[in-house]
């Protein structure tokens, strides 16, 4: 059961026409905090569910580090649940959210004020967006304290990693929302991509403990790129070779870089082009 979306205030008069975009921007998050914070089953997935999953990456590292020597598995157990957050926490919560949203005609009047349509869309999306980023910070210096780990090699690139991973993942849950019917189909919607992901973009297994040439293939997945830059950006290299430092790991990082921003635009496009704003009938 959705809760109701509360009326948005200053939609007429003078105060509306002055608002600006950042203003009508966190006026969007504040309603959607509310809602969220209603919501049982969502604040569990948010801030829960990443939690749990957390013991099953490392008994899958685990495994993998005994056919893989070398292989961090401390390291790879902080990215990892870093991309498992990033999944739970903005990719499925928001199909939900876009779901239920368009369910109850929220998105329907929010379109008739005087917000943009992609207003609409990121307004909804900053609580989960900004929430899994602060769950990856608490995974950084909680997990770096815990595990006795080395600080990342390039702060910048995990960040940068991290924020193309939440823009990525926003639009394609405006995507898999256009092609769900119901909140309580949004299980089964979002669970491809949940799988192919945590399987085929290192999360639960390793890329470098794949043959060659699956690795190469899980490598172009539009999950992949960004939530390798997360990786080059801690470790300092690619998984091929020794840490380049700060300056070298940039490198190594430039063509997965270059290939998150390709699936990040297409994928932005495409939620532009398809997003539904009313109920499917």
């Amino acid at each position: 059961m959705t809760t109701a979306a509360p009326a948005p205030a200053g939609r007429t008069g003078p105060a509306a026409a002055r608002r600006s975009p950042a203003a009508r921007l966190l006026a969007l998050g504040r309603a959607e905090v509310t809602l969220l914070s209603r919501n049982r089953t969502a604040l569990f997935m948010a801030l829960v569910l990443p939690l749990v999953l957390v013991g099953s990456l490392r008994s899958a590292l685990r495994a993998a580090a005994e056919r893989t020597g070398g292989l961090d598995v401390n390291a790879n157990l902080v990215t990892s649940s870093m991309g498992v957050v990033l999944l739970i926490v903005v990719y499925c919560n928001l199909t939900t959210a876009y779901t239920a949203r368009r369910t109850d005609l929220v998105l329907k009047r929010l379109r008739t004020g005087e917000a943009a349509d992609a207003e609409i869309l990121l307004g909804t999306a900053l609580p989960s967006i900004g929430l899994a980023l602060l769950q990856c910070l608490l995974l950084a210096v909680g997990g770096t304290a815990a595990l006795h780990l080395r600080a990342p090699a390039n702060p910048p690139l995990v960040l940068l990693g991290l924020v193309l991973s939440a823009a990525l993942l926003t639009a394609l849950a405006a995507l898999s929302s256009a092609v769900t019917r119901s909140v309580e189909t949004a299980g089964l919607t979002t669970l491809p991509l949940l799988l192919v992901a945590q399987l085929g973009s290192g999360l639960l297994i390793p890329l470098e403990s794949l043959p060659d040439g699956l690795a190469g293939a899980c490598r172009l997945l539009p999950t992949t790129p960004a939530l390798r830059l997360v990786r080059i950006g801690w470790f300092g290299t690619d998984g091929t070779g020794p840490s380049e430092g700060f300056l070298g790991s940039w490198g190594p990082a430039a063509p997965p870089l270059l290939l998150a921003l390709v699936w990040t635009s297409a994928a932005l496009w495409a939620a532009g082009r398809w997003f539904r704003w009313e109920p499917r009938r």
